[in-house]
Order: structure tokens, then sequence, then C-alpha cells
């Protein structure tokens, strides 16, 4: 079966190289062109060009893809059996969607039709969800509308962040991708269609980072924390400067005797051997790693040996 690729950050790497190692003839990779990155703002081939060009792969990088005759002809010169799009980063037009014989099949990152749209792992991590997973879909003009194929269930951990997930479901992506070639290849493939009910999942927004003290709990900072982890960071500040914490726990106001009237953020404990506990709205939040203004990440006993935070110092 002949199979062009469409895909740009490491998630789609995994699909490709499963794709590869089974075998397909791929005829082309497409992905986004290069993009300047690190402080050298140097061009940085995305991950999916790198694994394509380590493999002879031949390698497309159109600007855009709506309205761009030159690009869609050449697609169709190919005369591709199936078109394989994992997170690739455009909205494909329906004279791409019309080209292949067995249509176009994503791989998306969540139980459609549970999360639609750019960032489906992040919110299921931000929402707190127990359990998620790899959906892959015949794709149409809609937004993650298409027809299911096959699905692939996984339970999220109560600490892991959206990095950790997402390097889990990129492995299982690639795995349920070669199955469901293989179903179209045999044309057992099903076709399902979606329920009505479903959940936006739009591209994440810098300003959700700034934890809100006093209407968020202990267990929403939590997940905010890993859902952000290690995309930017949750951030809060304290004396005017910006602090980030990268990881950390939740503990019932039980465990330490808590004044009702103290304000939510302030400092309940400080102590490199102890740790720093802030009080939220609703339970204590320990901070297990953390990072100041113009620093590095630290885990919190390196981080009070060397920085001062007194009890009842307020973040805000």
């Amino acid at each position: 079966m002949k199979i062009v690729f469409m895909g740009t950050p490491d998630f789609a790497k995994e699909s490709l190289e499963a794709v590869y190692n089974a075998r397909y003839e791929i005829l082309a990779v497409v992905t986004n062109p290069d993009r300047p990155q690190g402080r050298g703002m140097k061009l940085k081939p995305s991950p999916v060009k790198e694994f394509a060009l380590e493999k002879g792969l031949n390698v497309m990088q159109p600007e855009k893809v709506r309205k761009n005759e030159e690009f869609i002809n050449e697609i169709k010169k190919l005369d591709p059996d199936v078109i394989c799009v994992v997170a690739y980063g455009k909205i494909l037009p329906k004279e791409i969607l019309e080209i292949p014989k067995f249509g176009c099949v994503n791989v998306h990152g969540s139980l459609l039709p549970k999360y639609r749209g750019a960032a489906p792992i992040q919110w299921a991590v931000l929402n707190g969800d127990k359990e998620t997973g790899i959906t892959t879909m015949y794709m149409d003009e809609g937004m993650d509308t298409g027809d299911m194929i096959l699905k692939e269930k996984v339970e999220i951990g109560d600490d892991e962040t959206t990095g950790e997930l997402w390097d889990r479901l990129s492995t299982i992506g690639g795995k349920l991708l070669v199955k469901t070639l293989k179903e179209i290849e045999n044309g057992t493939a099903p076709r399902i269609k979606q329920g009505d009910e479903f959940t936006l999942a739009p591209m994440l927004d810098k300003k959700m980072a700034k934890i809100d003290w006093k209407n968020q709990t202990a267990r929403e900072i939590k997940n905010l924390v890993r859902g952000l982890n290690p995309i930017m960071g949750a951030y809060t500040f304290l004396d005017g400067k910006k602090i980030k914490f990268w990881k950390v726990d939740v503990v019932s106001n039980s465990e330490i005797v808590v004044n009702k009237q103290i304000e939510n953020g302030t400092v309940l404990v400080s102590d490199p051997k102890i740790g720093l506990f802030i009080k939220t709205k609703e339970g204590m939040l320990k901070i297990l790693e953390i990072q100041g203004e113009n620093a590095r990440r630290m885990l919190i006993g390196d981080f009070l040996r060397g920085n001062k935070i007194e009890k009842n110092q307020l973040f805000d």
C-alpha cells in the first residue's frame, strides 16, 4: 500500500517510524517548514523531517496547503492509497482529502469524541481525567469529526505530566496506525460514527499558566502544573519575582492545622528539610520542584537552601 505521511512533531515521528518499520511504501513525507529555534534562532527541521532524511525519504515542506495548486497536483501525481496525518499542524482542504483511494487517516490523541481540537493530550491532564487514549479515524472537512476506526484506552497516572503522557501516547499511536493500515488493506476497517457530545481542546494560552490562588483548589493547581509540564510551566509571583512550579502534590488540611482566615496563597511551612506548603482554596499544595526567576529548575529542598521564603509570605 502506497502512503503519503503528513506530520511535524516528535509525536508524529513515532508514527512515521512505525509505518516505515512496517515496510509500507512511503511516497513522500510532508512536514512544516524549518522554524527558527533556540537562543540563536537558527532554522531547525521538525523531528519528522529529521527521521525522513535519515531514511532517505522524499520530503515536502509547503508553507501552506490550502489554495496551493502546485502542492495539491504533486500529491495527485504521487497517487497514494492512503494519506496518514499525525499532528501535521494544518487543516487539509477537500481537494487533498479526496485524493487517496482509501482516504486520509488521522491519529488523534484522545478517545473521540471526548476532545476535539489541537491539544487533546494537554487538556486531558489539565482537566484531571483518569483515562484517555488514541483514536484513528477517517478525516473529513470538520475538526476531528470523521468516522472512527480503532481506539486504544490508557489510564492517566495521578502524577503524570503532559510530557510523560505525550511520550506514551506517541508510541501507542504509531502501533495503532500500523494496525489500522492493516485493517484498511484487508478491507476489515470499521467506520464508527461519532456521538454528538464532545469537548473542545484548543491550543493552550499563556494567560492560563498563572495560578489563581483565590479560586483554584490544590487539586486544580496540581492539574495545571502537570498539564503545563514541560510546555510552559505554571507560574506565580513572590515579592514581584516570577516563580514557576514544575512538580507539586496535594496535602489535605487535616495534615497541618490551618486557620481558615489565612489568605489563600499564604506560605504555611518553609523549611529545606520539611518542604514548602502553601494554602489554597481547598487543601494545601506541597511544592516539589520549583524554578526561580532567571534560574534553573530545582528540587524544593535545594532551592530553599539558597533562597529565602518565609512562613506567612503571600504568593500572588
